[in-house]
């Protein structure tokens, strides 16, 4: 049986990383300095459970919103793929390639599937000094929702829901 993986802790330094959001440009997690950041690292797109996880988000954007939070997609499918993905699934976040070297992203943050050669279905919150403020890893065929990042980002900036 696979050990389950733990996040990184929180208060860890996030590591920084550039990937590809299209053939030609890049995304830095440092372009968000100063804001939260959702890292949603997922399979494979178009595989049933990385679908609905993704449409999930996208669904709950405008609440991300309200706490200026910024949504990335991360797995280590091609550029290609995640635009094809995005544009069937209507997505309104950057998906980013951990395409080349494969994966290399993923493993900085513990959430790399060797066996598989995909990304782990893990999600991390930073907050706006760039550490880590909450991670999880879900089981791979389990979409793990969205409730535990809104109450993250909800502890982060100090609003408490009635």
């Amino acid at each position: 049986m696979k050990e389950h993986k733990e996040p990184l802790k929180k208060g860890t330094k996030a590591p920084d990383f550039s990937l590809k959001v299209t053939p030609d440009q890049t995304v830095s997690l440092s372009d968000f300095a100063g804001k939260p950041v959702i890292l949603a690292f997922y399979p494979a797109d178009f595989s049933p459970v990385c679908g609905g996880e993704m449409m999930l988000f996208n669904e709950i954007l405008s609440e991300l919103k309200k706490y200026k939070a910024v949504m990335l997609g991360i797995s280590v499918d091609n550029v290609w793929s995640h635009l094809a993905f995005a544009k069937e699934r209507n997505l309104h976040f950057p998906l980013l390639s951990d395409f080349n070297p494969k994966g290399r992203v993923s493993k900085l943050y513990n959430s790399y599937h060797e066996e598989d050669g995909v990304s782990e279905r893990s999600l991390y919150l930073i907050d706006k000094a760039g550490k880590i403020a909450w991670g999880y890893i879900s089981p791979i065929g389990i979409n793990p929702g969205a409730d535990g990042v809104l109450k993250a980002l909800e502890n982060l900036s100090g609003a408490r829901k009635k």
